[in-house]
């Protein structure tokens, strides 16, 4: 067989079956962008040739790494704030004084695309020099049509470039109140439905989120928004239980969302309404860290009613400026007590359920070519260090 590329000699973990599914002296072959073999070396090699052949000499293969929640586009610094929570002032306190996700509102209603696109791609450039080739962008730094629409134009377009990623688009219209909404939630959870239907005509919307929380929206705003959603037949997902229980995780699960995301206070009874309707638990170790939280996700539940735990950066100006998957492997296992398998394997194939996406997140045949070559032996070696980038390459569609 003919192929574009070939890697040999490496060692492989392909994430197919159960565990890690490592394949020593292992080969994978791509063709037009997509795996046509990965398995053992002597196996294949009489039948396969190719282009190009890269003698890996024993370097780690795994998929490309997918970052399945980010807040990637917006303007401006919330550094002030963090000072301020240095000095004792809570998130809430700084979200109720006009702070917060709303203070970023402002830099991105005040940005235009130009300048969205400059301050954004740095941010990209940083997890793609880290492995990853998919990312999940959402909006909700404009909160009004317009601006909505602009950081969404912006997602698209960080997708092109040589530090570009395939990118998933996530409308959060529905993650703070807007300042002309003051004292009107529901006037504006209106607004935010009347937004997506222009938007999913526009193509700029993928899923659709919402912030349910006590400083955010209720879970009866919550299904309005959801209803809408699932009227143009859009899948969902839900920053749920991060501050406090507001049952949002089991609400998600009645919308067969595909995840619910941060989950620290979570019951179990959401979470077996999340294993019944196959939604991904998304872990967010960089929030908890920033926030200083002391409440762990109960991952021992998620793993006892079989849950896929994926894990992101959560990249945001507020509570997770954070742009290293490798930390965040790092993160997951020292603060949450998450296996190195579990760590490998929230970074792609947890993370590309969580999306939706069941073209990526293995390495097997039929699935993009998404690649991230490592100069480690180990799979633990892509966890256990804080500060080390052992990446040798990342290959996106065979290339």
């Amino acid at each position: 067989m003919r192929c574009d590329r070939l890697w040999r000699n490496a060692r492989l973990v392909t994430l197919v079956g159960p565990g890690l599914g490592i394949v020593e002296h292992g080969t994978i072959a791509a063709r037009d962008g997509l795996i046509v073999h990965a398995g053992p070396d002597n196996a294949v090699r009489a039948g396969l040739d190719a282009d190009k052949i890269i003698d890996c000499a024993g370097q780690l293969i795994t998929p490309g790494l997918i970052d399945c929640h980010t807040h990637l586009v917006h303007a401006g610094s919330r550094a002030r704030e963090f000072e301020q929570r240095l000095n004792g002032v809570s998130y809430e306190e700084i979200a109720r004084q006009g702070g917060g996700i709303v203070s970023t509102v402002r830099a991105t209603r005040a940005a235009n695309e130009e300048r969205l696109l400059a301050e954004s791609q740095p941010r990209l450039a940083a997890l793609a020099a880290e492995g990853v080739t998919t990312v999940e962008v959402k909006s909700g730094y404009g909160l009004a049509l317009e601006h909505e629409r602009k950081q969404l134009r912006v997602a698209r377009a960080l997708g092109s470039g040589p530090n570009g990623a395939s990118i998933v688009t996530t409308f959060l219209g529905a993650h703070a109140l807007p300042p002309e909404f003051a004292g009107r939630p529901d006037d504006y959870v209106d607004e935010v439905c009347s937004m997506l239907p222009a938007l999913a005509a526009e193509r700029l919307v993928d899923a659709v989120d919402t912030f349910c929380e006590n400083i955010g929206f209720t879970l009866e705003q919550t299904r309005r928004v959801f209803d809408a959603a699932k009227a143009l037949g859009i899948r969902v997902k839900l920053h749920a239980e991060q501050l406090s229980n507001m049952h949002g995780a089991a609400l998600a699960a009645e919308y067969d969302a595909l995840s619910a995301d941060h989950l620290e206070h979570v019951d179990e009874a959401a979470i077996a309404a999340m294993a019944r309707a196959g939604t991904t638990a998304v872990l967010l170790p960089g929030a908890f860290y920033f926030l200083r939280e002391t409440r762990v996700p109960p991952v021992e539940l998620l793993r006892k009613h079989g849950v896929p735990i994926a894990l992101a950066t959560d990249c945001n100006p507020g509570t997770s400026p954070l742009t290293s998957p490798l930390l965040v492997m790092n993160m997951a296992a020292t603060l949450f007590r998450m296996t190195v398998e579990e760590c490998l394997i929230g970074m792609t194939r947890a993370g590309a359920r969580a999306l939706g996406l069941d073209d990526r997140g293995t390495l097997e045949a039929g699935k993009r070519c998404d690649l991230a070559i490592w100069d480690v032996g180990e799979p633990a070696e892509l966890v256990y260090p804080i500060g080390r980038n052992a990446l040798h390459k990342r290959v996106r569609g065979g290339k």
